[in-house]
């Protein structure tokens, strides 16, 4: 995987273009994966991990979106990806909620082991989004699964 982010990070690089992420149940992990290559600091401008609701909310996310369809819905992680993207005012913005191997007594809706991404592309004022079914063992893992995703997904759009 560190050979497609190196290429996400040159590809951004070349077209001048910047990425800023909001994430939660992946808790940074991909952002970490970004800040691992060389180059990062030309692409990435800012990166807010939002385990809570509250947080969510401070960065811009409308608690009605959360409140009629959930924190791990599609409809959460836009917004998530489109507040990152406006409030460092990145190219592209990424939003990353669902749930990784547990239930969420403070979040009852919502599928298990689901995770919900959204990719915002300020530019054209467009939503890429995916979910993605995490059933491996391990948290680690299945974070990876989404990160894996993400940057394929990335590179496919850039």
């Amino acid at each position: 995987m560190e050979e497609k982010v190196r290429l996400l990070v040159q590809k951004l690089t070349k077209e001048n273009k910047t990425i800023s992420t909001m994430e939660s149940c992946t808790g940074g992990a991909l952002v970490n994966s970004i800040t691992n290559i060389e180059g990062a600091s030309n692409i990435l401008k800012f990166s807010a991990v939002t385990y809570s609701n509250e947080f969510k909310i401070k960065m811009g996310v409308d608690e009605n979106i959360i409140n009629k369809y959930s924190v791990y819905s599609a409809n959460t992680a836009n917004e998530m990806s489109k507040n990152i993207s406006q409030f460092t005012n990145s190219n592209y913005g990424i939003g990353i909620t669902g749930k990784l191997n547990r239930v969420d007594k403070n979040n009852l809706y919502g599928d298990d082991n689901k995770v919900y991404i959204s990719i915002y592309d300020k530019d054209n004022n467009k939503y890429y989004n995916y979910d993605i079914i995490v059933s491996k063992k391990s948290r680690n893992e299945n974070k990876n699964l989404v990160v894996n995703l993400i940057i394929e997904e990335l590179l496919k759009i850039i």
